[in-house]
């Protein structure tokens, strides 16, 4: 069977479900593919959190110094923001269950891999730049190899659930990522700090072998490859005169479109903030406030709880509460993180506060998050051109986080890990990540091409 054959979308079945016991059918098959889809991609999670809470062992062990830490962080998201670009393009010809679960068991094998070389270094004390070298492109591997992971998941709210229904479930998605940095960071810091850094990474490969079965046991590929009729013939939905037309127009239209490039520049601003917080908070609590790894894994495990919650109320926010004004939204939530923000890096706090800050932060970045990196986008393009427009949004967002990498190492490096010249970096970018879309709001709505 060649590699086509293998990942390409699935046919029709020849048997088809009773017309009685399609509906049914129907509702059982579509809960059981969006829940798998759900928490496989939150253990996709733990597969790239590792790096960020390893970080301090690293430095403090002599093997890495900060600025190199950075510079492997950034080839996992060039190389990530890439894939995920050409993948929103190409998942969309595929089998959904079959791409998703060979991105993490590929994972998996990466995690394991380094896992098992940092124990070989600490057996046999081989050169640092040879690890480092080694690390930087196997963690660039691991990058595509996660950008496999939420163009399927996308797809499969296309392909399952009418669109009157997707943005609920959209915010669900959405909130994934911070279920899962929000099980690594704790549960990896505790590995870490007891058994030792290399042990993170093989933890992390068992959490991608549980992922894997899930999609392999849970995820449907599509409605007619179980013998159901379409999404759209079974949700009675409307055709619109953009669904008529070719998809690769409808790819070309989202590519020349102005809105689109100012969300992706306004969600490159959110990444570098979110991730700024993700990938160095634990060593900024470390160094900068004098915390234990375990404390600190704690608290920015709080930060991404929250974050779900942020992301989750961010459609509801906006459907519901604003009647579908996404503006209002971003800018309240953008005030918020950027104030709590700015005392999480610039003030001191005990243990509690610091929580209440990262809390805060992430609650209200959320909203940021779902709405501009994500619904924003999908309220002014056609349904068939989603996953080129989220590629495009997704390819500046996670270049953004990799220049964040290396900017943030550098600075930290450079400063004797000072924090403060990284800390106005990472509030510049908070900023802009909301001012942006509420300054351009009027052109994003007159030049929609629904």
């Amino acid at each position: 069977m060649s590699l086509y054959s293998f990942f390409r979308i699935s046919k029709p079945s020849a048997w088809k479900v009773p017309p009685e016991a399609a509906r049914g059918e129907y509702r059982r098959l579509r809960n059981r593919t969006f829940w798998g889809v759900t928490a496989a991609y939150a253990l996709y999670y733990v597969c790239r959190m590792a790096m960020a809470v390893v970080k301090q062992p690293l430095i403090d062990g002599g093997i890495f110094s900060a600025a190199q830490l950075g510079i492997i962080g950034s080839a996992f998201y060039f190389v990530y923001a890439a894939g995920k670009f050409a993948n929103g393009f190409i998942a969309d010809y595929c089998n959904i269950k079959r791409f998703m679960a060979t991105g993490l068991l590929v994972s998996t094998v990466v995690n394991l891999l380094m896992g098992v070389l940092g124990l070989a270094h600490g057996w046999w004390n081989f050169s640092s730049a040879i690890l480092f070298f080694v690390f930087a492109v196997v963690w660039g591997i691991n990058g595509y190899c996660q950008s496999m992971g939420a163009p399927p998941g996308v797809i499969s709210l296309s392909r399952w659930f009418p669109l009157n229904r997707r943005g609920t479930y959209y915010s669900i998605l959405s909130a994934t990522p911070y279920l899962g940095k929000s099980i690594s960071v704790y549960a990896l810091g505790l590995v870490v700090a007891l058994i030792g850094w290399e042990y993170g990474f093989i933890f992390s490969a068992i959490a991608g072998v549980i992922g894997s079965v899930v999609i392999l046991v849970f995820v449907s590929d599509t409605p007619e490859s179980r013998g159901l009729p379409s999404v759209q013939e079974l949700s009675g939905e409307e055709v619109l005169p953009t669904d008529e037309m070719p998809t690769k127009s409808l790819q070309k239209m989202v590519a020349r479109h102005p809105g689109i490039w100012i969300i992706a520049l306004s969600s490159a601003f959110v990444y570098i903030a979110q991730h700024a917080v993700s990938e160095w908070g634990v060593l900024f609590l470390q160094k900068g406030k004098g915390y234990s790894l375990v404390s600190a894994t704690e608290i920015i495990a709080f930060s991404e709880a929250f974050g779900i919650a942020g992301t989750v109320l961010a459609g509801w926010l906006s459907d519901r509460v604003f009647k579908g004004n996404r503006l209002i939204p971003v800018f309240l939530s953008g005030v918020v993180c950027f104030a709590a923000l700015g005392c999480f890096l610039l003030t001191g706090g005990g243990y509690v506060m610091n929580i209440v800050y990262v809390a805060l932060f992430s609650l209200a970045i959320g909203v940021v998050y779902c709405t501009v990196a994500g619904l924003m986008a999908l309220d002014i393009v056609p349904r068939k051109a989603t996953g080129s427009a989220l590629g495009m949004v997704g390819l500046a967002s996670y270049a953004a986080a990799g220049i964040q990498n290396v900017v943030s190492g550098f600075m930290i490096g450079a400063g004797d890990l000072d924090f403060l010249p990284v800390s106005v970096f990472w509030m510049v970018a908070c900023l802009l990540s909301f001012m942006i879309p509420v300054l351009s709001w009027r052109l994003l709505r007159i030049q929609s091409i629904r």
